[in-house]
């Protein structure tokens, strides 16, 4: 059987946001091509964090938005992505998990978790906080 892929954490900085310190993702799995793996993600941030991103860099390519979730509405996956494939799960506001199903070698990548606080400008209209936000581990499929 060939083995699709390594899956481990590690932690990713980025200037200006978080050290990604209170996200913290599954730390290592192995799965076989045809198996699923599934990725936990919770953070220690207040429930106002409630919004989870995954994403996914492949070898040689720039870092793609997988879905966006929240604990109260639907996901919204990104173009090339599906729920079939990608299945997400997000039940509170701290926690969250990836699946990716029937592994093949293109799996492999580098698998992110985020979360971001959602805030309302008072105008009817809502935004997404970015000023201090994504707080990010990534995780290995390789």
């Amino acid at each position: 059987m060939i083995t699709a892929g390594l899956i481990c954490a590690a932690l990713l900085s980025v200037v200006g946001l978080s050290d990604g310190s209170d996200v913290t993702q599954s730390p290592l799995l192995w799965r076989d091509e045809g198996q699923s793996a599934t990725m936990n993600c919770s953070h220690t941030k207040t429930i106002d964090y409630s919004q989870m991103y995954w994403y996914r860099q492949l070898p040689g390519e720039t870092m793609r938005q997988i879905v966006f979730t929240t604990a109260y509405s639907s996901h919204e996956y990104e173009s090339d992505f599906t729920e079939d494939k990608f299945p997400a799960t997000k039940k509170d506001a701290q926690t969250g998990s990836l699946t990716v199903k029937t592994l093949q070698p293109e799996d492999s990548g580098v698998y992110f978790c985020a979360v971001s606080k959602h805030s309302d400008t008072g105008d009817g209209e809502s935004c997404t906080n970015t000023g201090d936000t994504p707080k990010t581990e990534e995780q290995f499929l390789r």
